[in-house]
């Protein structure tokens, strides 16, 4: 059976809103309804009849609400094959109502959890009528529609009032999709929540928010972003967002957040690495500044602030071809002078917490592990030197580890002043890195005089510290670890160079 007039709905919500509409309609249409609870109150406070579902069950709600519609009548009245004689006969044999509409939500279990709330509060917040109802009208889709969401009630309110309470089967079956996506979602949530401390070794990962991009990283990729890129960002002006945007602004958020309170910050990336990084008294001579560090590569790159855009620093970054620009906030002069590109992408960033678990795909699997959160501080340097490095040094350290923990392995990170000089990145050896960034630095005219070196793993031998003690450099930060970890060390000493480690790699592949 294909089309189906709808004869009576069972409809037992958490959230009200919406809900009066349809409760209206179907009344319109003569569909009997089943309600219970706050439900069956609120349809009767609109002044339309309702059946309680205790009147079909014979049984009250119990154990405090924790069992209302959990009944044979109930489920029966939805799981009932209406094209089986032998279902058929038992519907009339135990006078089960048919039930052809099943309208229910769940209990906002995730909104629960993330308000703070008691581990007794979460708990009574795991659905179990509810998800059950959904469960068995969606399998039953053949007979029966199911709307499992608030989000869908305008859906739904459209299909019976175009079909004049009738539904298709394709209606049931879109309907049943939505319906198995809410389900899975839901049980994702509640095992995630107890599995807290991975003590079972089960990824399990439920997005409801996706979106298709024009492409993924090339134009022949097909590309998708699954997240709520609403709640982080409030998008101003510009483009759709690609798929490369997209990993580059992760990228740019993830670095800054380790300049987050520190005095005005900006940097600039191209290809998920830092091109372009200083901190400055103000805002705008931050910019200027990362602009220096390589402003060949900052043509058609993500620009990211620590604190408000203004309407100077505005002036400066309407010169260059960016993709993205993200801040905390712009005034209103700024944000006038950045939209004066139509294509330029304007983001506000909101303050919402990131996920501290990383996963990508590897082979026929996926790996999983840990954000690496653990950012270098004062607290952690361990000169291992004669020569200790000065407090503008010490300063200079900490600003280069920084940004050496978020470019790509094998790196190294040169600056002076709290500015980029330049950066090796993605090389195969530590040396080539090195050497990339003393080229780049000498091609922007830098001097590395009093610059200092940060790598993200140890030095095997101490070519490293020789290259940089002949480029100018006189102080250095790496983890430490290696076997030949004195060879470094005595060259420092026999040289004036200070070093200090920290015990911490920052490998980033």
């Amino acid at each position: 059976m294909t089309a189906k007039k709808a004869a009576a709905a069972l409809i037992s919500v958490f959230h009200k809103d919406g809900l009066e509409p349809i409760v209206k309609k179907l009344d319109e249409l003569g569909v009997t309804l089943y309600s219970t609870g706050g439900t069956e109150k609120f349809i009767r406070d609109l002044g339309i009849d309702v059946v309680p579902v205790e009147d079909v069950t014979s049984y009250p709600s119990i154990l405090g609400g924790r069992v209302k519609t959990l009944h044979p009548k109930v489920f029966g009245g939805i799981l009932n094959r209406q094209d089986n004689e032998s279902d058929v006969a038992q519907m009339e044999e135990f006078d089960i109502p048919q039930l052809d509409i099943v309208i229910v939500d769940l209990y906002p279990f995730e909104k629960t959890v993330a308000s703070g709330a008691s581990e007794q509060d979460i708990i009574e917040k795991i659905d179990i009528g509810g998800i059950s109802l959904i469960r068995a009208a969606a399998k039953n889709f053949k007979d029966v529609l199911c709307v499992s969401s608030m989000e869908d009630y305008e859906d739904f309110l459209n299909v019976i009032s175009e079909g004049n309470g009738t539904t298709t089967l394709e209606d049931r079956k879109r309907f049943a999709t939505k319906a198995f996506n809410i389900s899975s979602h839901y049980d994702t949530a509640i095992f995630n929540y107890f599995n807290q401390n991975h003590e079972e070794a089960v990824l399990k990962i439920s997005e409801t928010k996706g979106q298709v991009l024009r492409y993924g990283e090339n134009p022949h990729q097909k590309g998708f972003f699954f997240g709520d890129f609403d709640a982080m960002f409030s998008k101003l002006h510009g483009k759709e967002l690609s798929y490369n945007n997209l990993l580059d602004v992760d990228a740019a958020v993830n670095l800054m957040g380790e300049f987050k309170n520190d005095d005005p910050t900006f940097a600039i990336l191209k290809h998920n690495n830092a091109c372009g990084l200083a901190t400055r008294n103000t805002i705008h001579q931050a910019y200027v500044d990362a602009l220096a560090g390589d402003p060949v590569s900052a043509f058609g790159g993500i620009l990211i602030s620590n604190v408000e855009i203004d309407k100077p620093t505005a002036e400066e970054i309407h010169k260059l071809f960016c993709e993205v620009v993200i801040a905390p906030s712009y005034s209103d002069e700024a944000l006038e002078i950045l939209k004066g590109k139509k294509n330029r992408i304007i983001l506000i960033q909101n303050e919402v917490e990131l996920p501290e678990t990383l996963v990508r795909t590897c082979l026929n699997g996926v790996l999983v592990q840990d954000k690496d959160s653990k950012t270098d501080s004062k607290e952690d340097l361990n000169p291992v030197t004669d020569k200790k490095p000065t407090p503008g040094e010490i300063e200079d350290l900490i600003f280069a580890s920084k940004l050496c923990k978020h470019t790509k392995s094998n790196t190294i990170v040169l600056a002076k002043n709290k500015q980029l000089c330049a950066s090796g990145t993605g090389q195969t050896s530590r040396v080539d890195a090195l050497n990339q960034a003393i080229h780049k630095a000498k091609s922007f005219e830098f001097d590395l005089k009093g610059a200092v070196m940060a790598s993200d793993a140890f030095f095997p031998f101490p070519d490293c510290v020789e290259i940089a003690d002949k480029a100018g450099i006189k102080s250095v930060i790496q983890p430490g670890g290696s076997i030949k970890d004195q060879l470094s060390i005595d060259y420092c000493n026999e040289n004036g160079l200070a070093m200090v480690m920290t015990g911490t790699r920052h490998f980033k592949h």
